[in-house]
């Protein structure tokens, strides 16, 4: 069973490592793929798709990390080669998920794996969930909470500031090395 975890990761942090882990051991998945949205449809990017796809390959450098150039999920599925793979997100995107383009069509080409946090309103999930298509297609597993964005760590870059355990140290080596977020 392969996960799919899909983003911008401008730049990836231990967050993303972090659900890319636990979801891994908490549902049994064989492997966890990661895919850098070249031209992210959602949100503006500060990086090249290229610059990304290194960075992610330096966050995840035992996992298989790919470049996609569709700007929505259901597209990347329509497209993609895997057979029922579960899409990897947090409950703050499933919450945002009925807005997502074609929601019904992506819970038919993947199962979705939310990763939840303690704290997180178990309601809000549930409201979600109710609204859905085929509910009997989200799985949910808890993550412990990391406080880290990548806007944050752009910010921090940008003030020169250290980002150590924010991001692994091979991503800090490559910010660094690139010169990226320096305003």
């Amino acid at each position: 069973m392969t996960g799919l975890l899909g983003g911008a990761f401008d730049p990836p942090h231990v967050g993303h490592v972090a659900l890319a882990d636990t979801a891994e051991r908490e549902l049994g998945l064989s492997e966890v793929v990661v895919v850098v949205v070249a031209d992210p449809g959602h949100k503006d990017v500060h990086c090249p798709a290229e610059t990304r796809l290194a960075l992610a390959q330096a966050a995840f450098p035992d996992r298989a990390v790919e470049l996609d150039r569709h700007a929505r999920t259901v597209d990347m599925l329509r497209a993609g080669r895997w057979d029922d793979p579960v899409f990897l997100i947090g409950a703050d995107e499933f919450a945002a998920f009925p807005a997502w383009k074609e929601p019904d069509a992506v819970l038919e080409l993947a199962r979705l794996g939310v990763a939840s946090r303690p704290g997180y309103p178990r309601e809000r999930l549930e409201e979600v969930l109710a609204r859905l298509s085929r509910p009997d297609r989200v799985v949910f597993f808890e993550i412990d909470p990391i406080r880290v964005s990548s806007s944050e760590i752009r910010e921090k870059v940008g003030r020169g500031e250290a980002i150590d355990g924010l991001v692994p140290p091979a991503v800090a080596a490559e910010i660094a090395d690139r010169g990226l977020y320096r305003g």
